[in-house]
Order: C-alpha cells, then sequence, then structure tokens
C-alpha cells in the first residue's frame, strides 16, 4: 500500500521486483533468514513419553542491508495436572461470572484460583476455570486504537491491525484449521518472499518435526483422537505495535486460547488444552522490503502449551485424559499456572529453556 491507502499498481510492483532482481541500488530486499536450530533438551528422558514439549530454537537472522530475525521457540511443556489441583472450566457456569474487560496491558498477578470441586462437564465446559470469564474467539484480544506510524496512515495501521486479528483468528480459531485442515487463510497472510518461513511451512504439515513442528504458528487437533466440545473456544490476549525497523510497523501478539476437548471414542470427560502464543509480525515498506501488499514478514513466534503434548510432533495437539495422565505420571519439570499471564513470554522461555515436562497447576 502507498502512504495514501491506495494499493500498489502493478507496474510499480513489477519495477520492485526488477530492481531487487538487478541489485539496483536502493531497490528492496527479500526478507530471509538462515536454517532454523533447534536447542535439545540437556540429559536423557526416562519413562514413558511426557505430553509436552520443551525447546527453544534459536534465533535465525538474515544477511544484507534490512534483516528480518525470526525467533522460534517453545516454552514449557506440561502434561500432568497436580493430583487435587484440577481445575473444572466453564461455558454458562453457574455461579453468574462477569465477563473481564480486555486486557490493555500486561496484568500483575495471575488470576484467582477456583474450587477444584467444579469439574468441567459437556454442557459447561470452562466451569470453575478463570476463562469462564474469558471473552470467546477474537473478541478476547484487545486491539489498541490506531495512530499513523512508520510508512503508515492511521487508516492503513487500523487495517494491518485488523488483518492482525484476522490472523489470529485463521491460525488459532478456525474449526476447519482445528480439525486438522491446512491454515490456507493464515498462510495466505505471510509474505510469500520469506523464504525460509515458506520453507518451514512447506515442511511443517507433511513431515512435522521438532524443527518444523506447524503448533508454532497454528492450533490443530486430529479427529481420530479427539474432539472439540462446543464451538467456543476462550481467549485473553493484546495486540501491540511500534515502528520497526526500515519505518515498518511491528505488531506484537500475545494470547492464550482455552480449548475444551473430549476422547473421539465418545467418552464424557472433558479436557483442556491451553495455548499461549507470541507472534510479531513486520507490515513492510514495499518500497525497501519485497512483500506482497497486504501481507506481513514473521519477525518472531513463540508458544507454551498445557496438555497438548510433550516431545510428540505429529503436528496435531495430543492431549491427554485422567486414564492417560495416570499411566504417564507427573512431569519432571516446574509447575506451572497456564493462566498466568503476568510473566512475559521472554521470561516463561528463559525459565522453560532447560526444564523438562512441567507440571501446570490448574487446567
Amino acid at each position: 500500500m502507498g502512504k495514501d491507502g491506495a494499493s500498489i499498481s502493478d507496474d510499480e510492483w513489477e519495477r520492485f521486483l526488477r530492481e531487487a532482481e538487478a541489485g539496483t541500488q536502493g531497490a528492496p530486499e527479500e526478507p530471509s533468514a538462515r536454517a532454523r536450530m533447534v536447542a535439545r533438551k540437556l540429559g536423557e528422558e526416562t519413562g514413558p513419553p511426557e505430553a509436552w514439549r520443551a525447546y527453544r530454537p534459536a534465533r535465525r537472522r538474515s544477511k544484507g542491508w534490512y534483516v528480518v530475525g525470526l525467533l522460534v521457540a517453545v516454552g514449557l511443556a506440561v502434561v500432568a495436572l497436580a493430583p487435587g489441583r484440577v481445575v473444572g472450566w466453564f461455558a454458562g457456569d453457574e455461579g453468574g461470572n462477569t465477563p473481564l474487560a480486555a486486557e490493555s496491558e500486561r496484568p500483575s498477578q495471575p488470576p484467582a484460583t477456583k474450587s477444584a470441586a467444579q469439574l468441567p462437564t459437556l454442557d459447561k465446559p470452562f466451569r470453575g476455570s478463570p476463562a469462564a470469564q474469558w471473552s470467546d474467539g477474537t473478541a478476547g484480544i484487545h486491539l489498541p486504537a490506531a495512530q499513523a506510524t512508520g510508512w503508515m496512515s492511521k487508516a492503513q495501521v487500523a487495517q494491518a491491525l485488523d488483518r492482525t486479528r484476522d490472523f489470529l483468528g485463521a491460525s488459532s480459531l478456525d474449526a476447519g484449521v482445528l480439525s486438522g485442515k491446512r491454515p490456507s487463510k493464515a498462510i495466505a497472510l505471510i509474505n510469500p518472499h520469506q523464504q525460509d518461513v515458506q520453507d518451514f511451512l512447506a515442511t511443517a504439515f507433511s513431515r512435522p518435526s521438532r524443527e518444523d513442528d506447524p503448533l508454532l504458528l497454528f492450533s490443530r487437533f486430529s479427529t481420530a483422537d479427539v474432539r472439540l466440545v462446543g464451538d467456543v473456544i476462550k481467549t485473553r490476549g493484546r495486540i501491540t505495535y511500534k515502528e520497526g525497523d526500515r519505518g515498518s510497523v511491528e505488531v506484537a501478539t500475545d494470547v492464550t486460547y482455552v480449548y475444551p476437548v473430549r476422547a473421539a471414542s465418545g467418552s464424557d470427560e472433558v479436557a483442556r488444552t491451553i495455548v499461549r502464543r507470541e507472534v510479531v509480525m513486520s507490515w513492510d515498506d514495499p518500497a525497501k522490503v519485497v512483500i506482497e501488499p497486504g501481507t506481513f514478514s514473521l519477525v518472531s513466534y513463540k508458544v507454551d502449551t498445557t496438555n497438548g503434548g510433550c516431545d510428540t510432533f505429529t503436528g496435531y495437539l495430543t492431549p491427554e485424559f485422567r486414564a492417560e495422565r495416570a499411566s504417564s505420571g507427573s512431569g519432571d519439570g516446574p509447575e506451572v499456572d497456564p493462566y498466568d499471564r503476568s510473566e512475559s513470554m521472554d521470561e516463561r522461555m528463559r525459565e522453560a529453556e532447560d526444564a523438562g515436562c512441567g507440571t501446570a497447576t490448574r487446567s
């Protein structure tokens, strides 16, 4: 887009590409980053496979005068819920909870703990959980007021923020994506010229691995194993923005998603998978960076998952139910409150870097 809000013409875009290919001074360059590196956990795992992951891939940087560094991190994954402290979930709790105001800034403390006797049910999958007072879907993601920033006008920033929230919905809330389909709408918003990200996307869904795991960016369940309970996903989080490199608009998102699930076999037991993601993206000036209008370049993404699988790289979230938790035992890492948003993702990553599978204090 130009500064006046209009889309770039085909002639201008072709000129940008020709100059970039020819190496003309001042031409836009393709954002790129070198191959992903993964820091393996220290020590050997013993016993049955844990249901949570804990690894932190290293920063990826590109060469040239414009850098789109891509940081990928996965936080402490928690498998076993501490006995006696499992908290239920809500979808219309009889307690008459009042919805919380939007989270415009980081909270100073974790939410209060509710009665462990309030276990989830098929009718009330969020009962007893802090998520009982959270909003549904993208309504739980706070969107700031738009102001002219970097190369963008106020109207363009507003559009970028809307498209950022669209990406979060398409990647972590879309019913088809949650049931295992390819997140085509979300992928369409990612800069197709960011080659390392495109390589990651090309591999992640066909050959998922520790390094190429679609769960870094997308929430997916295998319907052969689990089914979502109802059509409501509770969320809490916020979007912020600032001027980034080369006059770009850098948008940061930090959102926690709560997914109630049941076994595909038809059991009435409801479990919860909680995913917190921080995705940072750059809405770049096409006069300086090779990018398709209406798309963004990824700067970093981090994920911290509770009851979604530990060192299980199937490309799907793999929640455990009571019988599985009893047989697998507790995690070997520290205790974690998955609803605690008072701690930044960077702090959570540092704590989880060398930790094994931890124990969630509540679900």
